[in-house]
């Protein structure tokens, strides 16, 4: 993928990349960009509460209540705090803070300040899921996941015997989807439900150079049909727009490179997923299906690039879908595990052949052999 100038990504210039137009049996969909941001640094506001890296490659805890997310929307510095925190964020891939006193306003407050303050278009407001309802206790803007149904536990996933087919980034099927996401669990089972999340910055950097620039030019067609199947069954009527002027319409479908760049952090990162994307569009059907399939299996097998969290009751994960992957564990039988997700809209993906991978920009060996 070629774009127009030739500084690096961190100089914040803009560039426009080329398009690429699909016919397909719904709509001719376009893939196209404008770089907009450089990466972020580090204002230092978090470093006075207490966390830890909760894996090597992905997710730090904030344990212990040392950090409430309602205090943070108040506090003097908050803009600065929002700022280090959506970093962090864009940098761990996931970030954990438990039992949280924030209320369901404050929690669209948050998932919108945190794309505005690390620089997301203004057009980017949060997203409505399609087939989610507009409740006056909640408003359409805030994702209910269940285990009764509905958009967290698709019939696809309870029947299947692979958990793996879980695995999935958030919205990829909208032309502007998500960066960051916040789901608050209120309500657990006694025990299982947990969620694994996996790195996308990793799963890039685990490739050899060569099937990493093979995979660099190649974009991908996103689709939820299993959305589409649900609102024709159930007769509901999808929210409509969602979140951006271009996520609009009933096709729920979108192009996005198979390798991204995140504006935040300037790396690298695997951008497919089981759940939503259905072919590559520059390979045959039958190439597109073998790169798919071992890009999932790559994705899920690699368990030293996941990390799996134990839901304590009012915990809150915020994750960034640019650059992570996650699934929740169907382990639970019948009780009811539930929670709140508030999805925010972030730039249309885009690659920047310029940036670099988490290990190449951060120094980190390659050579690293795994332990027993």
């Amino acid at each position: 993928m070629a774009c127009n100038g030739d500084k690096s990504l961190r100089d914040g210039v803009q560039r426009t990349c080329r398009i690429v137009t699909v016919p397909t049996d719904r709509q001719s969909l376009q893939y196209s960009h404008t770089m907009v941001a450089a990466p972020k640094s580090f204002l230092g506001s978090l470093s006075a509460f207490e966390s830890y890296d909760t894996t090597v490659h992905i997710g730090t805890t904030f344990p212990n209540k040392s950090l409430q997310l309602s205090k943070l929307l108040t506090a003097p510095n908050s803009d600065e705090l929002i700022k280090d925190l959506a970093t962090l964020v864009s940098h761990r891939g996931v970030v954990f803070l438990t039992d949280q006193d924030i209320a369901i306003e404050q929690q669209k407050e948050l998932g919108t300040r945190l794309g505005e303050l690390s620089g997301k278009p203004a057009t980017s407001k949060l997203h409505k899921h399609p087939i989610s309802e507009d409740t006056p206790e909640l408003g359409a803007d805030v994702s209910v996941i269940t285990s009764t149904g509905g958009i967290s536990r698709p019939e696809a996933h309870m029947t299947s015997v692979r958990a793996s087919k879980g695995w999935h980034t958030d919205i990829t099927f909208e032309p502007v989807p998500s960066d960051y996401a916040i789901l608050k669990m209120h309500t657990l089972p006694s025990v299982g439900g947990d969620t694994l999340w996996a790195s996308g910055y990793e799963a890039y950097d685990r490739l050899s150079p060569v099937y990493q620039k093979f995979l660099e030019g190649l974009t991908a067609v996103h689709h939820a049909d299993s959305f589409i199947d649900y609102a024709k069954r159930f007769n509901v009527k999808m929210q409509d727009p969602r979140g951006s002027p271009e996520n609009t319409g009933t096709h729920l479908t979108a192009i996005h490179p198979v390798i991204r760049t995140n504006p935040v952090t300037g790396f690298k990162s695997l951008f497919v997923n089981q759940e939503f994307t259905k072919r590559i569009v520059e390979l045959s059907p039958d190439e597109s299906r073998d790169v798919l399939n071992f890009l999932s299996q790559h994705i899920s097998e690699n368990h030293d690039f996941q990390v799996r969290y134990r839901w304590k009751t009012n915990d809150i994960a915020i994750w960034d879908n640019r650059a992570t992957f996650h699934t929740a564990t169907n382990d639970y039988g019948e009780e009811l595990r539930q929670g709140n997700r508030v999805v925010s809209i972030g730039e249309k993906p885009f690659l920047d052949p310029l940036s670099k991978s988490r290990r190449e920009a951060l120094g980190i060996p390659f050579n690293v052999v795994p332990g027993l």
